[in-house]
């Protein structure tokens, strides 16, 4: 008999398209063992701490532990890759951002996967802003003075940047929208960045909010304009890159959590639906909030719409960057 309605419920999930697994209820049994998440850069800067918090978040909630793991390397792409080529099933995801979607991909264009067609959006996890920063000896106190100053002395002005990183891509975007000829220096890291900028060898940068912070607030680096639509609270006096006559000039650094193409539905609502309630907790916002960072809980929907417009404008940035991979 038992064999009899098996076979009968094999028969109509033949007939209808839907696989007999699917009775299991997939989303009820997931997690049943431990996830991985894949950070694309190494431990212990904002985007991992800010993937950390999001796992034990979903260990916490689900049961189940979320596993971190660092895979840094080729412009995102090793994780990127690592992810795209899992199993579907839930148990491998990544934090994915600019530099998985468009600038390692860009960089690197046999990556081992498409960006526009490898990833199910799963949930948009945060956002933070950029702020171009000089230093503070500078004569040049506004943006309208900087271009002033750099187009009647092409050449004198420099830009400390991690090479190939997004703040490289926003350096070649201000120097093409002002038409300016400001020479871009490459660094390894944004730490030496500030490090020469507070020295007085770098003249101008581009760095998330998470690292300028303390350092615009105490005093060591001037915040010349935010890129961001509206002034920031935490920095009022700022006026935004677009205030400053740069049009258009909006980026962030965001993160969103995605998994291989052909994750269950069933699965990415269920993380979906955990990720924000951790992104509405006040432990979480507050967490953020020290980082820098925005939450920004929404759709799969939410995060799919925003990749498609954002993506373009990292590709052409790195293209108009000139960046080769190392």
């Amino acid at each position: 008999m038992r064999r009899a309605v098996a076979l009968a419920v094999a028969a109509i999930c033949l007939a209808t398209g839907m696989p007999a697994h699917s009775q299991d209820r997939t989303q009820d049994r997931y997690p049943s063992r431990p996830v991985k998440l894949l950070v694309p850069f190494p431990a212990g800067g904002p985007v991992d701490v800010m993937g950390r918090l999001v796992a034990q978040h979903l260990s916490t909630a689900l049961g189940q532990q979320f596993i971190v793991e660092n895979r840094p390397g080729a412009g995102a792409t090793i994780a990127g890759k690592a992810a795209a080529t899992a199993e579907p099933d839930g148990y491998t995801l990544l934090v994915g951002s600019a530099a998985t979607y468009a600038i390692g991909p860009t960089l690197y264009p046999n990556a081992g996967y498409d960006p526009t067609t490898a990833f199910a959006p799963i949930a948009f996890v945060s956002s933070v802003p950029y702020v171009m920063i000089t230093r503070p000896q500078a004569v040049q106190r506004t943006i309208p003075e900087l271009v002033a100053y750099a187009k009647a002395n092409p050449g004198k002005l420099n830009f400390g940047i991690p090479n190939g990183a997004p703040p490289h891509m926003l350096a070649a975007w201000f120097r093409n929208a002002t038409a300016t000829d400001i020479v871009i220096v490459p660094y390894r890291g944004a730490s030496i960045v500030l490090t020469d900028m507070i020295g007085g060898q770098v003249d101008l940068g581009f760095e998330t909010t998470s690292v300028t912070f303390s350092h615009v607030h105490e005093g060591k680096v001037r915040a010349l304009g935010v890129a961001t639509s509206a002034r920031l609270p935490e920095l009022p006096g700022v006026p935004t890159m677009i205030e400053g006559g740069v049009p258009d000039f909006i980026a962030s650094s965001w993160t969103g959590i995605v998994a291989p193409t052909g994750t269950p539905r069933e699965i990415v609502n269920k993380l979906n639906a955990e990720i924000n309630a951790g992104l509405n907790s006040p432990m979480l916002r507050e967490r953020f909030k020290q980082l820098g960072a925005i939450a920004n809980p929404g759709t799969p929907e939410d995060l799919a719409a925003f990749v498609a417009k954002e993506r373009p404008k990292w590709v052409n940035m790195v293209k108009l960057s000139g960046v080769q991979p190392e």
